[in-house]
């Protein structure tokens, strides 16, 4: 599969995407909140950073792969929670998590999937999935979530905590993009308590650590806390039984000019001081932008807007082509920087401004 890559980049698949998809749809994945100062900050805040390799070591072939919450990945690059898949392609979530599968990959997957987190599963039995949750104000409606995604096998819920509202996104308003075609709907909204109906995403501005603390009393599974950007935050986090952290700003897709997230990430490693697993999204391109985000202290890195541009590229191989680069570009990386695994990487290797 790696060989079948050589000579492409992420890029190219974003180019082909936006061939093949619905102008008002690929505006609603590229795009973000306002001006989308966030959006770029995120990508060209990793080419400010410089890797220093070390040299002679004899690290021979990297290792890359890693142990996140139980669940094992053969990289450090999960795909990031990115709802309407179908949009995308008609297999949507399920071609997903057949590519996660194929290349050993934790797919973390959305609340907001146009495929049932069941459907998704019995797709992919080999599947290593989360599942990403809005916490909703109905706590019995989150709660029968909660116990589906447990039925299906997920591994973590990853709870995101920066929607209090939704981000302005002026692509969509100009666009006239506010909900999916008819065949389409965010099936893990379905509520069996109401006669299956579909349920809306209720953005939620009184969310508070309360309710985490109810969310943490319905399951045994582990929390990661996604939307992290202040290590006050991520220290109040931990004392909260949190599993893990992800620093993300949503990709620029909620308040627009919150800095790139690998600037915000150190001090948010520095506070959490290894008690739990840092994770980083947001501005991911390339294998040595994998290779700063965990030099400068994340344990892994999920990617969204790439995933998805593979799924409408070519569906399943395109996704599986896009995990496959990025994982054949961390190897590559590893190896100049004389390291045998990830776990060689240390903040002495990034260097800013490059």
């Amino acid at each position: 599969m790696y060989a079948q890559m050589r000579g492409r980049s992420l890029r190219d698949y974003e180019v082909a995407a936006r061939e093949r998809l619905d102008p008002a749809h690929y505006d609603y994945f590229a795009g973000g909140a306002g001006d989308e100062v966030t959006v770029r900050a995120n990508e060209a805040a990793f080419g400010r950073l410089g890797l220093v390799p070390r040299v002679l070591r004899g690290a021979g072939k990297p290792q890359t792969g890693v142990t996140l919450l139980g669940s094992r990945a053969a990289a450090p690059v999960l795909v990031a929670p990115t709802a309407f898949h179908r949009l995308a392609h008609p297999e949507g979530e399920r071609a997903t998590a057949r590519a996660a599968a194929a290349t050993e990959t934790i797919m973390i997957v959305s609340m907001g999937a146009t495929v049932a987190i069941e459907d998704v599963a019995a797709a992919a039995p080999g599947a290593e999935l989360w599942f990403q949750l809005y916490v909703q104000p109905d706590l019995a409606f989150t709660e029968r979530i909660v116990r589906r995604a447990e039925a299906a096998g997920c591994a973590a819920l990853v709870v995101t905590a920066d929607s209090p509202v939704m981000g302005l996104r002026e692509r969509d308003l100009r666009n006239g993009f506010h909900d999916l075609p008819e065949h389409l709907c965010c099936e893990n909204l379905r509520d069996g308590a109401r006669g299956d109906r579909v349920r809306p995403i209720v953005m939620w501005p009184e969310l508070s650590w309360e309710h985490l603390e109810a969310l943490r009393g319905m399951t045994q599974l582990p929390i990661v806390l996604k939307g992290v950007t202040h290590p006050a935050d991520a220290r109040l986090a931990i004392g909260h039984g949190i599993s893990a952290i992800m620093v993300s700003n949503h990709g620029g897709r909620q308040l627009d000019g919150v800095p790139a997230t690998i600037d915000l990430l150190p001090d948010v490693v520095a506070e959490v001081a290894g008690a739990v697993p840092v994770l980083l999204d947001g501005g991911v391109r390339r294998g040595t932008d994998v290779l700063k985000a965990l030099a400068l202290g994340a344990a892994a890195v999920a990617v969204g807007r790439p995933v998805v541009w593979g799924l409408a590229a070519d569906g399943e191989r395109g996704v599986a082509g896009v995990l496959g680069l990025l994982r054949a570009e961390v190897e590559h990386a590893l190896t100049l920087c004389g390291c045998a695994s990830v776990a060689d990487l240390d903040p002495s290797m990034v260097r800013r401004p490059c």
